[in-house]
């Protein structure tokens, strides 16, 4: 793979007290004539994280069409699990409505954050969200004891969902001891999830400490897996697996890293890849885990 980068597309820059700043995991949706909708979780006058959009035309990709300029999710009432941000994972299309999968923020005293994942639903492609409920769909059991990350989420025409999620296996005294990883969960309804404690991506070497925001997509029977993984600073990576379950890491065929100079020059992370007419795109975040806003870049053909 190698992937051509087409530059910075959009980021926000004190645009409503609720969006004064980041842009990140951007998550494209469809719409239609080119045109893409892309979700992203931006960052509010108290720091805490809530998910907006903006509209694209694919072949004039830095030319915003519409800023909504609102909020789609926002953080809830005190004492929730996302009282303290909401920060978008996926968005899954099935039977007429969207399913909008997100990463609840609380923040800790005895740690930084305990965090959850809730959802939230749409009809047709109205950006009007409303939340299954004020608990989330995945909390901490005996699985995961510790905090949750980032879904993503496949359903298929056997009515089989699956996600991958990220899960701390420790807390420690410093950041990198939280030893963070992708795992794997089934469901049959998409709400209600078997976890068994499967690790879909581990660690390579003892430098990584953190491996997080999976985007999965499936060429035939092959799934592909694009994520942030860290040691210093994020990178993309890349994986491969017959079912989804077991994983080959292969980031050495990434085909993307950081640029020489600019807003992706420190760091690349959080990528949704999707195709669209013929063509295979890249979303990602750059410097600051989303500050510098989002870009794009499209997949060289052979």
């Amino acid at each position: 793979m190698k992937w051509k980068k087409l530059g910075l597309i959009f980021c926000p820059d004190n645009n409503a007290d609720w969006m004064l700043s980041h842009a990140a995991n951007p998550t494209a949706q469809y719409l239609g004539d080119n045109i893409h909708r892309i979700f992203f979780s931006t960052r509010d006058n108290k720091n805490r994280s809530c998910v907006s959009f903006v509209d694209i035309d694919l072949q004039n990709p830095k030319k915003i069409l519409t800023n909504s300029f609102r909020e789609v999710l926002t953080p809830e009432k005190l004492g929730t699990f996302d009282d303290s941000g909401c920060s978008i994972g996926c968005i899954v299309e099935v039977g007429g409505r969207n399913y909008l999968y997100y990463l609840g923020w609380n923040l800790g005293v005895t740690v930084p954050w305990r965090n959850s994942i809730g959802l939230a639903v749409s009809e047709e492609n109205t950006p009007i969200f409303n939340r299954f409920g004020l608990a989330p769909i995945m909390d901490r059991n005996q699985i995961d004891p510790f905090s949750l990350s980032y879904p993503w989420v496949l359903f298929d025409k056997d009515n089989k969902w699956q996600m991958w999620y990220g899960s701390n296996l420790n807390w420690g005294e410093k950041q990198n001891d939280m030893a963070h990883v992708i795992k794997y969960a089934e469901s049959t309804d998409g709400i209600i999830w078997d976890r068994k404690g499967i690790v879909a991506i581990d660690f390579k070497s003892d430098d990584e400490y953190a491996i997080s925001r999976p985007c999965v997509i499936r060429d035939g029977d092959l799934y592909k897996m694009w994520y942030s993984y860290r040691g210093d600073k994020y990178r993309i990576g890349y994986a491969e697996s017959n079912d989804g379950i077991d994983w080959t890491r292969m980031d050495e065929k990434v085909g993307i890293t950081v640029s020489k100079d600019g807003w992706d020059s420190e760091m690349i992370e959080y990528a949704h890849v999707f195709d669209y007419n013929g063509d295979r795109y890249m979303l990602y975040n750059g410097n600051g885990y989303g500050k510098t806003g989002f870009g794009l870049a499209i997949l060289e053909q052979d």
